[in-house]
């Protein structure tokens, strides 16, 4: 297929190529992965300013996205794809076959840096947010082999979607350092004070006055961000929370356990060790169902279920994606209706040719890089989730660039619940984030 690059389009890769390190903050839907595709090519076949280039992906982008892109483009002829995937003895195998780009999942990256010679000079991070935990392995891989690595590229759609400290481990994976310091302490110190904390011990910390303007610029030189409103013809997409009420007695059920974590329901004891667990449970209160000692499913109410009937009733037969985040969630959603998973290369492709009436999906495993759009423009949250990132992914599924219809994501609320309060910090956490993609917002032409 021949490219036709939007003038955004060509904008960034320009910004990669000039840019040895640089972050990406594009929308779903506006092509990161062609632009980056486009850039290698020059790096690769053109300059040689790239010798081996590694990718680094979540596993379903890793497994088809990068090398169908690859095969897909007419102008990206010459660029060789392997997919370091599957057994170690496969990835072993992988590594040894010649080729100008390398994919791996980020699961494998630690095994990748502890069990074979680091020979990639340029690094791709597919998903930069997923390396928002200083503390987690992948992060303290790449660190590792990071000062071996010539060029960098962080590709996302979900800048620090929770939180500033999140930026750090993020930007110390693309500059080392130079921008917002070396170490998480001083970078806390600098720019964040204590906000929740018992005596010594602090629980969170909240942004300086300022904080977020400062960091913002220090970044700004390596980074760019792009909305998919500003650049794309974007269908009309619709929000809508369908409100539902648990009776007296169930509302007074929750409202105890929200006081005093301990309930007794159904005849089983319900408790919650903290406010962590706490919170999880109520979520699952809202939904109708809760996991009691040794994972036994206690039931509370069916009125989101009812909500759903309803909605799939007014759907008439029209397709309908349903997000869910809890196993007894999944479960009695099976039990009540006829619905299919979403998780297969086989799956997708039947969503995408309109075989699929009503499916069921887990955000975390569809938030990245799962083009859905061609099957369906009605999205349903059964449960909610906290996470800003998997919650925009989720939505960008069915809202991007080739949706040929309204898009339309109902959220159904259990009033009085924590369900209103999830809504309201996802509302909040958005506020932020825009701030950060404004602050770096690339400006062509001008």
């Amino acid at each position: 297929m021949k490219y036709n690059a939007h003038n955004y389009q060509a904008y960034a890769t320009e910004f990669i190529l000039e840019h040895p390190v640089c972050c990406l903050m594009l929308d779903c839907g506006m092509g990161k992965t062609v632009v980056t595709l486009t850039a290698l090519w020059e790096l690769v076949l053109d300059s040689f300013d790239s010798g081996r280039v590694l990718i680094i992906a979540p596993k379903r982008v890793a497994e088809t996205v990068w090398k169908q892109e690859i095969e897909k483009w007419e102008h990206l002829t010459g660029l060789t794809a392997v997919r370091v995937l599957g057994s170690a003895a496969e990835r072993r195998a992988a590594l040894q076959k010649r080729a100008s780009v390398y994919i791996i999942n980020r699961e494998n990256l630690v095994w990748l840096t502890k069990n074979t010679p680091w020979n990639f000079d340029t690094v791709i991070v597919d998903e930069l947010s997923s390396f928002k935990s200083h503390q987690s392995q992948r992060f303290k891989a790449l660190k590792a082999v990071r000062p071996k690595v010539g060029r960098i590229v962080g590709l996302t759609g979900t800048p620090a979607p929770n939180s500033l400290m999140d930026l750090w481990p993020e930007m110390y994976v693309l500059d080392m350092g130079k921008r917002l310091g070396r170490f998480i302490g001083g970078f806390r110190d600098r720019f964040f004070v204590p906000d929740k904390r018992n005596r010594e011990i602090i629980y969170s910390y909240k942004p300086r006055e300022g904080a977020a303007e400062a960091i913002y610029a220090l970044i700004s030189d390596i980074c760019i961000s792009m909305k998919a409103v500003d650049y794309l013809d974007m269908p009309e997409r619709i929000d809508n929370q369908v409100f539902v009420e648990m009776n007296a007695k169930e509302q007074k059920a929750y409202s105890r356990f929200s006081q005093e974590m301990v309930l007794s329901l159904n005849g089983e004891e319900l408790d919650a060790a903290n406010a962590a667990a706490l919170s999880n449970k109520l979520q699952q209160m809202a939904n109708g169902a809760v996991y009691g000692e040794e994972r036994k499913v206690l039931l509370l109410h069916d009125r989101k279920l009812d909500a759903l009937e309803d909605l799939i009733e007014a759907a008439n037969g029209k397709p309908m994606l349903i997000a869910y985040w809890f196993h007894h969630d999944y479960d009695r959603i099976h039990e009540r209706f006829q619905v299919r998973d979403i998780d297969t290369p086989e799956d997708i492709a039947d969503w995408n040719t309109g075989k699929i009436p009503v499916a069921l999906i887990h955000p975390a495993s569809a938030g990245h890089g799962l083009n859905l759009q061609s099957g369906g423009s009605t999205l349903v949250w059964f449960s909610m989730t906290w996470s800003l990132e998997l919650y925009q992914q989720m939505n960008d599924r069915l809202w991007r660039q080739g949706q040929e219809h309204t898009v339309v994501v109902h959220h159904i609320l259990t009033r009085g619940t924590i369900d209103e309060d999830i809504m309201r910090a996802l509302e909040k956490k958005d506020v932020s984030q825009s701030a950060l993609v404004e602050a770096v917002r690339a400006r062509i032409g001008g």
